[in-house]
């Protein structure tokens, strides 16, 4: 039995997809039963289970073979790495209590770093709190989003302008890609923990991004780069609280200046979804 976390998101969902598509057996953990309902349909078992909540946790893991975790944002809060402190204590009692035998846990490059990384500073934590556990886990280092630049796509088909908030290049996944990667490595299973680094088919920056975007629209797509003083208000207004608005700041200054990038050593692996056909499934084209 494979657990899967986050199948109303973009990773959590291929990774049960995949796994069902393999005929394993299934258990989604949702936080309402009814979005659980068309997984129950496919054949999946379902709990119902909060990350916070310590017993409903344990009761979704137990006895599992493996299980994918994750630590979603939550662009509500002014507290969130107090709040994922707590996630990640309830996660830490939960998982040697139930006995799963393996976890992957969806991190980020720049994992390793314990600051400068805006929100991949919680999953920094993470890290360090479940390589203390005797149950071995695969810290899957996944690089940036290619769907982070959904939330951009408005303007560029009223305006033709792609805001952006770094310049530098950089690897880029698709969320397919870490999905079916992340399948691959609960199948594998494991016997003590490990990173996986999983980058994208290339390195683009805003540019390459909005030239895609261009050739996808017939139309020319400028790119307006927003400065480090412009990143937190423009955020809020998009709807951020000030604290996640901060951080996501501190994200984009450390990609420009390389902070947030791969430690080097452990495994590599790469997606191979390419951009334009992510932006492709964003834009409906």
């Amino acid at each position: 039995m494979y657990v899967v976390f986050g199948v109303t998101g973009n990773t959590g969902k291929v990774v049960a997809d995949s796994l069902l598509a393999q005929k394993k057996p299934v258990r989604v953990v949702v936080r309402d039963t009814a979005k659980g309902e068309p997984w129950k349909a496919r054949g999946a078992e379902v709990e119902v289970a909060t990350v916070s909540d310590e017993q409903a946790l344990e009761n979704a893991l137990q006895g599992a073979d493996g299980a994918y975790i994750l630590l979603p944002p939550d662009y509500a809060t002014n507290t969130v790495l107090e709040d994922k402190k707590k996630e990640v204590a309830a996660l830490a009692a939960a998982i040697p209590a139930s006995g799963v035998k393996h976890v992957v846990l969806l991190s980020s490059y720049g994992a390793h770093q314990p600051d400068g990384t805006g929100p991949i500073r919680w999953v920094h934590h993470a890290e360090k709190v479940f390589a203390g556990l005797a149950t071995p886990f695969t810290f899957l280092r996944a690089c940036f989003f290619m769907e982070n630049w959904a939330t951009s796509l408005g303007l560029v088909k009223e305006a033709g302008t792609l805001y952006a908030m770094f310049q530098k290049k950089l690897p880029m996944i698709a969320a397919k890609d870490i999905g079916t990667t992340a399948a691959t490595l609960l199948l594998e299973g494991a016997i003590k923990t490990s990173v996986v680094n999983l980058r994208g088919p290339a390195e683009l920056d805003p540019a390459d991004v909005a030239t895609t975007l261009g050739r996808i629209l017939g139309k020319q797509v400028n790119v307006v780069f927003v400065p480090e003083a412009g990143r937190i208000p423009a955020l809020v207004a998009a709807g951020m609280t000030p604290d996640m608005a901060n951080l996501y700041r501190e994200m984009t200054v450390g990609i420009d200046t390389g902070k947030v990038a791969f430690e080097a050593g452990g495994r590599d692996l790469k997606g191979t979804t390419p951009i334009e056909s992510v932006l492709r499934g964003l834009l409906g084209a």
